[in-house]
């Protein structure tokens, strides 16, 4: 949270989360999202749980300084982050606290041949086996569908395979 920033503590909300790691162990997480959307995403996450889906980590965005690069790169599952659209100047979803990023290493960004993080070259290929991968219509997306939550790796002109918003944006 910064001066500037299209929301105010007020419309924000602390999710705690319970999560299965990479090790398969129970982990427990936070995220800060838009108030309004608190309980849809309470609903995803007890569904990932309930699959066992595996997730790196989740921590708030300020253990990496409020760095998107720095959080992506750990492989951090996290939401509300006051900054600009990669590449541009607008806010993006995540300012609203209404996107999530959901294991952003191993379901990078993928404009041509520009891949954030850099280290998810090898998971633009969706075939590619890593614990926490997102593919087309697996339960992952269908818990956040559920839930009325879009899948950014569904897009055309671009794949955001971590990527997950309320707006569909």
């Amino acid at each position: 949270m910064h001066e500037g920033c299209p929301v105010g503590f007020d419309a924000l909300a602390l999710l705690q989360v319970s999560y299965w790691n990479d090790d398969g162990a129970i982990a427990q997480g936070e995220l800060v999202v838009a108030q309004e959307h608190a309980a849809s995403l309470r609903a995803v996450f007890a569904r990932l749980f309930a699959l066992r889906f595996p997730i790196h980590s989740v921590r708030l965005i300020d253990d990496f300084g409020g760095s998107d690069d720095a959080s992506m790169a750990a492989n951090n599952t996290s939401a509300f982050n006051c900054r600009p659209i990669a590449g541009g100047t607008s806010w993006s979803r995540h300012s609203y606290g209404d996107a999530i990023d959901l294991n952003p290493l191993v379901n990078p960004y993928v404009k041509g041949a520009r891949v954030l993080p850099p280290a998810g070259a090898p998971y633009v290929d969706r075939a590619a086996q890593a614990p926490g991968l997102i593919r087309a219509d697996d339960d992952v997306v269908k818990a956040f569908g559920a839930q009325g939550w879009k899948w950014g790796g569904a897009w055309t002109s671009l794949q955001d395979y971590q990527h997950f918003s309320v707006s569909g944006r």
